[in-house]
């Protein structure tokens, strides 16, 4: 029964610093953005460069560049939490050779899945880096 109030106390201080922490994140993204407002306002309506927003062509790279972002992004997450969590359990062990081993095992396969993430990650922004200059012909935007 304690057990149970415990995590469940433990999952919801979790989940209000994760949320205090995405509110903090959202304040100090929008102060810099307040800084820096005259480029933004100068560099409205194109992108890149120079290509109208409402251009097919343009949106379609960087919408899939955007979801895979996000998508990766929250894979990373969801390993961090993993590695949060073998480690509470490795902590809270008491000497439980079976529940250590579980937490090491956790650990380990959480450090490697955030390895591979970050390598899909790093794949993916220089496919996409790679691609941003070459327009929907094929050929080379701003090259000789």
């Amino acid at each position: 029964m304690i057990k149970t109030y415990t995590k469940l106390i433990f999952s919801f201080l979790f989940i209000a610093a994760m949320a205090v922490s995405f509110v903090f994140t959202v304040q100090f993204s929008r102060a810099s953005a307040a800084d820096d407002l005259q480029t933004q306002l100068d560099s409205a309506g194109t992108t890149g460069w120079g290509t109208p927003v409402n251009d097919p062509a343009a949106d379609l790279p960087n919408l899939i560049k955007d979801v895979v972002s996000v998508f990766l992004s929250l894979l990373g997450i969801i390993f961090l939490v993993l590695i949060i969590y073998a480690g509470y359990n490795w902590m809270t062990a008491q000497g439980d050779d079976e529940k250590v081993t579980k937490a090491k095992n956790t650990l380990t396969r959480a450090i490697i899945g955030l390895i591979i993430i970050l390598a899909a990650y790093a794949i993916t922004y220089f496919v996409f880096q790679s691609l941003s200059g070459v327009n929907s012909t094929g050929t080379i935007v701003g090259g000789s």
